[in-house]
């Protein structure tokens, strides 16, 4: 049982501690004291110096900013040229902007600074040169001049502004890397120091610690012994949320299977017992029209009726046959059978349906899980993704099958819990119970995307 301390008993033990320690308190808040003025000390030194070391990282960032414009511009320039392309422009006009931008930095930079301002000049003159030269060459081409255009290009005046510009920014790289050194060494000293200080006070506050530590041997050991009572009940109820997470997986997977069987079952009386009656119907109205043929138009005009709704009646039975139990599942296979889900999906709801599917072998088991994940999904597009087109994909990695089921919609955003969930719960623990894993990927405007991952249960080979 952990013990409850009052507040008054806490300042009673606090003020009990002190009397013993007439020596240890004063020398504990000196030595305090003494640490945060240290501590404050070279951190607001170590901060100034971090400050002008990263003014000076992006200066030289800036600087091949510069360079990297250049070379973009030329590659642009290149590109041009060769094609007359407006959209090979890009690089060269990117290039510009980026050039631009560096230079504000650096003029700012360094306008508190006179002694880098004459290199900052010389880089200046360089950049302009280089890309004045190239501004002539895409003058040309748009002039219709490619040859002066060209006969510019394979000279050395480009080479030549170059390796100025190479220069005059490595004499600007080295300025930099100098002051960098320079700040460097400056923050080594200040750590240095702030180093040597609490080395020194913390072989004053040793003393102290240790008297206090004596004290607090019997709390810390109390301490370690509730924890671990912790760890002990945290490991139990740990196990025990892995128990019944292993019951809910076999539940849900006792559940699914007994849905299946029932609609297996309901399928199969409808087909036997309701077929038949709506087809023995049929035939006997058929019989009687046959008879009175020529004879009651009103009759047999009633009669066409019938056979018309009977007609429905065991279309109407199909199709409810057919969404409880797939019977092309077992009679044509997976792949066909999806092959018809999208076309009647597509046909229905004039989403543009996508297939591309890989022929499998698989266990029926497996083959309803991935049956019933493509319906589901197919369904909530029609509800929910307001889609113009869908993509499934069925494929075999290895000993891994892969489900893709992909839409074009409005999406959802997956960080916010949709009001039914519960279509997308039932497709998960359908997976997991199989040993296969689920994914939702989307985003507003970016439409679904639903993958599953399940192992290859192929059947066993027949003997």
């Amino acid at each position: 049982m952990i013990p409850q301390f009052e507040a008054k008993d806490v300042k009673m033990q606090f003020r009990a501690v002190i009397r013993r320690n007439t020596i240890v308190a004063p020398l504990a808040f000196a030595v305090a004291i003494a640490l945060v003025v240290i501590s404050e000390g070279s951190y607001w030194q170590s901060i100034n110096t971090l400050d002008h070391l990263s003014a000076m990282g992006a200066a030289r960032t800036s600087v091949m900013e510069i360079s990297r414009g250049l070379s973009d511009a030329e590659t642009g320039q290149r590109g041009y040229l060769l094609t007359g392309r407006e959209e090979y422009r890009e690089p060269y006009d990117k290039g510009l902007q980026r050039i631009a931008e560096s230079f504000r930095y650096l003029d700012a930079y360094y306008s508190a600074n006179a002694k880098p301002t004459e290199i900052l000049r010389k880089l200046h003159v360089a950049t302009e040169s280089k890309l004045s030269e190239l501004a002539l060459t895409l003058s040309l081409q748009k002039q219709g001049k490619l040859k002066e255009a060209q006969e510019i290009v394979l000279s050395n005046i480009g080479k030549e502004q170059m390796d100025t510009f190479r220069a005059v920014s490595a004499e600007l790289l080295d300025f930099e890397t100098q002051s960098v050194a320079r700040g460097r060494k400056d923050l080594t000293d200040t750590l240095l120091f702030n180093r040597i200080g609490v080395a020194i006070l913390s072989l004053v506050g040793l003393a102290s610690l240790y008297l206090y530590l004596r004290k607090s041997y019997l709390f810390e050991r109390n301490q370690l012994e509730i924890q671990r009572m912790i760890q002990v009940e945290r490991d139990r109820l740990e196990v025990e949320v892995s128990q019944r997470t292993q019951q809910l997986l076999e539940l849900t997977q006792h559940l699914q299977t007994a849905r299946e069987d029932e609609r297996n079952r309901l399928a199969r009386n409808l087909h036997d017992d309701l077929g038949s009656l709506l087809t023995s119907a049929k035939l006997d109205a058929a019989r009687i029209r046959s008879r009175l043929a020529g004879t009651a138009p009103d009759a047999l005009e009633l009669l066409a009726h019938m056979v018309s709704t009977l007609n429905s009646g065991i279309a109407l039975g199909r199709r409810i046959i057919e969404d409880l139990r797939p019977s092309a599942l077992s009679n044509l296979g997976l792949v066909a059978t999806l092959e018809i889900l999208a076309q009647e999906f597509a046909e229905q709801s004039g989403v543009q349906a996508h297939c591309k599917l890989e022929p499998m072998t698989l266990k029926p088991d497996a083959e309803l899980v991935i049956y019933r994940l493509v319906q589901e999904s197919i369904t909530n597009i029609v509800k929910y993704a307001r889609a113009s087109n869908v993509w499934i994909d069925l494929n075999a990695t290895g000993d891994r099958v892969n489900v893709t089921v992909r839409d074009d919609g409005v999406g959802f955003s997956t960080d916010v819990k949709p009001v039914s969930a519960y279509g997308l719960m039932g497709m998960r623990f359908r997976v997991e119970a199989l040993g296969g894993h689920l994914t939702v990927v989307s985003a507003p405007k970016h439409g679904t995307t639903i993958q599953v991952d399940l192992p290859n249960s192929s059947p066993p080979a027949a003997a």
